[in-house]
């Protein structure tokens, strides 16, 4: 599996933006993905995700309300609708997708997940 996220940039705070993930390769063998961002000097925080099977979807406390994960099934890929940004959004997102059956038990947590994408700028100006 390969991922190639997309979609970052600068934007004012309030304003909105959408990240993209495309996944190639065994795409099936995905049990969750989900959006990661680091801040620089920061942990890789969790965003949001969601299980393949079911759809369940999760989103980390700072982005509740603001964000949307999403899911286009024929064309492998997933978004992160991104709105009402702050400042604090400012990091290098990630998309990642787990493989493993026990992938989905733990959707928040980075260790869930096997493959990355090379992340994405995305810059929140005050």
């Amino acid at each position: 599996v390969q991922l190639q996220a997309f979609g970052g940039g600068l934007e004012q705070a309030g304003g909105s933006l959408r990240l993209s993930c495309a996944a190639s390769g065994r795409t099936g063998s995905i049990v969750v993905m989900g959006w990661f961002r680091q801040a620089p000097g920061k942990e890789r925080e969790f965003v949001s995700s969601f299980r393949r099977r079911g759809g369940t979807t999760y989103y980390g406390d700072s982005v509740k309300g603001r964000f949307t994960i999403s899911r286009d099934s024929a064309k492998n890929t997933v978004y992160l609708q991104m709105n009402n940004l702050k400042p604090e959004d400012t990091a290098v997102y990630y998309c990642a997708a787990g493989l493993r059956s026990d992938s989905r038990s733990y959707p928040f947590d980075v260790r869930s997940y096997d493959i990355w994408g090379q992340g994405t700028q995305v810059t929140v100006s005050s």
